[in-house]
């Protein structure tokens, strides 16, 4: 009988292990969709950086919960070979247990080509 508890109780912590990589994981995913949806939105021609944050802003509090959206920054950069790109950077907790508990933090990034190129000669 002590052996079918314990194998029930490490049966159930795998499971639980498993259960929590699979919400991180989401979680993550979802936050550089939102970030690299709010590049786009502040990437167009028309809008700026905080459009772009606010965007995503949106679309974090709507997917998972307003606590991931507390820390999103847009900004312009230029990336490799002079590309200039609309950049958003979101600071999260990470979900330790479920969606609650102590967390430390991840920090994702999504980026969109700027339809205001400047043209170099």
């Amino acid at each position: 009988m002590r052996h079918h508890v314990t194998r029930a109780t490490l049966l159930l912590l795998v499971a639980v292990g498993v259960f929590q990589l699979g919400l991180t994981l989401h979680v993550r995913n979802t936050l550089i969709a939102c970030a690299a949806e709010g590049a786009r939105a502040g990437a167009r021609a028309d809008a700026t950086e905080g459009e772009a944050a606010a965007r995503t802003t949106a679309l974090i509090t709507d997917g998972i919960s307003p606590a991931y959206a507390v820390q999103v920054t847009a900004r312009r950069v230029t990336a490799d070979l002079g590309v200039r790109v609309v950049e958003v950077t979101v600071t999260a907790p990470t979900p330790i247990i479920g969606l609650l508990g102590p967390s430390g933090t991840m920090t994702v990034t999504g980026r969109a080509f700027d339809e205001r190129q400047v043209a170099t000669p």
